[in-house]
């Protein structure tokens, strides 16, 4: 199951209390303070691990709480500090202040860590309190509460390349067909129920990562289908391949479903709406696609003068669709360089 938003409650250790205790030794009838210190209350620390690529692992357990610091000892023994409890969290994962709504952090990185609730800070035993004019201190200090909040984490997935389209536009079957990605495909609507990720192998060791995300309707912006509630799973993206199906037997839905899908995601977010897109006809091998590609193409090219045709069933344009990949992601990386 995929889950991409969670909300958890997180609870750092409390230190541990000083000890209050005097030597008992032999022949040492008036021996003074010795109580040591507790131990400090553990971190509640994230993690990124990028074998992991959902939030479902934290879906049921609510409260995520690290170790209290031990209480000092007597003979100025100090108290075990508690042990930090790691939370491992996929890559792409928003960790936002429930009560307040503000990002705390973005874990990008594999490895990164973030201390989201510190321990508690440990008490003083009475040693600490010895004094020339108090050489058998009573007082100790105890030890400090732990950090908690509340924590809302969203995951967004972390691509180089989105795959939009409406339903059935042939998403699920591209990705397979140039990634190690193996998605459900079939010849009915809503096949994909949640985000694919495919790593996508070019020539001298470069590779890209693609997205591929459940089909997209009138309305999605809104709450309509399947689709919207993926659409930030692609706003990481340098690059949109905005994917049509040519095979349709009216050659006007083609360009309807084009305009309907910029729309929508002009309303979801205008960042996402402002990325470069490469426009592809898919299912060039129905040759209803190759007569609609003849009505329609000039009006295509004029929206979008990146139009390239494909088959994935047959291989057909996909070297080409890959290179212009390449080319669109080397060219979105020299702007970042120059801004």
């Amino acid at each position: 199951m995929f889950i991409d938003q969670v909300t958890i409650s997180v609870k750092a250790g409390d230190g541990g209390d000083g000890c209050c205790s005097f030597r008992r030794e032999k022949h040492i009838p008036l021996g003074g303070p010795d109580g040591g210190d507790g131990g400090r209350g553990g971190d509640v620390i994230l993690q990124v691990d990028p074998n992991l690529s959902t939030l479902i692992d934290l879906r049921y357990k609510k409260l995520y709480q690290a170790e209290n610091g031990k209480p000092g000892k007597g003979n100025q023994m100090t108290g075990r500090s508690g042990k930090d409890l790691i939370v491992r969290l996929p890559p792409g994962t928003l960790v936002k202040n429930k009560e307040t709504n503000e990002l705390l952090v973005d874990l990008k990185e594999s490895g990164q860590k973030f201390i989201v609730a510190k321990g508690g800070n440990y008490g003083q035993g009475n040693i600490r309190f010895k004094s020339a004019t108090n050489r058998a201190p009573k007082k100790i200090s105890t030890g400090k509460p732990g950090e908690s909040c509340q924590l809302f984490l969203e995951l967004k997935l972390l691509a180089d390349v989105g795959i939009i389209g409406f339903p059935n536009a042939g998403k699920s079957t591209l990705i397979s067909r140039i990634s190690n990605a193996r998605p459900k495909v079939a010849g009915y609507p809503f096949t994909t129920l949640v985000p694919n990720l495919g790593i996508v192998r070019l020539d001298e060791g470069e590779s890209f990562v693609a997205a591929d995300i459940p089909g997209l309707i009138e309305g999605a912006h809104k709450g309509k289908g399947l689709g919207h509630q993926f659409l930030r799973h692609i706003e990481r993206t340098r690059l949109l391949l905005h994917l049509i199906d040519f095979s349709d037997m009216d050659s006007e839905n083609i360009l309807d479903r084009y305009r309907k899908l910029q729309n929508e995601l002009k309303a979801f977010s205008e960042n996402l709406f402002d990325k470069p897109q490469i426009l592809v006809a898919t299912k060039m091998d129905a040759p209803q696609s190759v007569v609609n590609l003849e009505k329609i193409k000039p009006a295509m090219k004029e929206i979008n003068s990146s139009l390239l045709t494909i088959s994935s069933v047959t291989g057909e344009g996909i070297e080409q669709l890959l290179w212009k990949i390449k080319e669109g992601l080397a060219a979105d990386r020299e702007k970042e360089l120059e801004a």
